[in-house]
């Protein structure tokens, strides 16, 4: 004898509560199966079946949907790696401090399809190029009291800056940066990246790659620009 059968007085929640206990129960009443009709937001009712196979066909195209976008971004992270990857050795390659700015420069610009660059280096040096890409700060890191906190803390600042960070790094173009990034060259310097697309540098977006850039500069600048 069934579980319902020696039960008296089932409401709906002792009915739902059964059948939550039991999932397999509608195999055997295939006819109560075929004729169950399931509420719909929209529409008419359906039979349970029909309810079914659409639930599934939802949370296959949402699954569908989700694969595309991890696809996505395994294919774009797989690009910003190989650019990486060609810094890294278009650095390897430099001879001279000049050579190793101008090939940061470059590379940013030109693989990376960035629109603003700024590199600011503690030091002066008359063989560096006369740019404006390029900022000398012989006074160190305590001539520009607006990047205090963020050495400190050595960490990449992405989203928007603050207006006083913007002029001292883009100058005459800092009304036109949007978005940017902001990275620590060690204890030698900054490297800043600027864009005209307020969304393409946000506060939340991952920084994995931006550290790495920011090591590869870091460790290529360092190698001439002591002493």
């Amino acid at each position: 004898m069934s579980e319902l059968s020696v039960k008296e007085g089932l409401n709906a929640m002792d009915v739902a509560s059964y059948l939550r206990r039991h999932p397999d129960f509608l195999k055997e009443f295939p006819d109560l199966a075929i004729n169950l009709h399931v509420p719909r937001e929209q529409g008419p009712a359906a039979s349970l079946a029909s309810y079914q196979l659409e639930v599934l066909r939802d949370k296959n195209t949402e699954l569908s949907r989700r694969l595309r976008e991890l696809i996505d971004i395994a294919h774009e992270n797989e690009q910003l790696m190989v650019r990486v990857h060609t810094l890294t050795l278009a650095l390897m390659r430099a001879t001279s401090l000049p050579d190793t700015v101008t090939r940061v420069v470059a590379s940013l610009t030109e693989d990376f399809a960035t629109d603003l660059v700024r590199i600011v280096l503690f030091r002066s040096d008359p063989a560096l190029p006369a740019a404006e890409w390029l900022l000398l700060e012989t006074g160190g890191a305590a001539s520009l009291p607006a990047f205090a906190e963020f050495l400190k803390r050595g960490e990449p600042l992405c989203g928007r800056l603050q207006q006083d960070k913007l002029d001292a790094l883009f100058g005459s173009r800092a009304d036109e940066v949007r978005s940017a990034v902001l990275l620590s060259i060690g204890d030698i310097g900054m490297l800043a990246i600027g864009s005209l697309d307020a969304n393409r540098f946000h506060p939340g977006m991952g920084t994995v790659f931006l550290r790495l850039i920011a090591e590869a500069v870091s460790t290529a600048v360092d190698r001439y620009a002591r002493g």
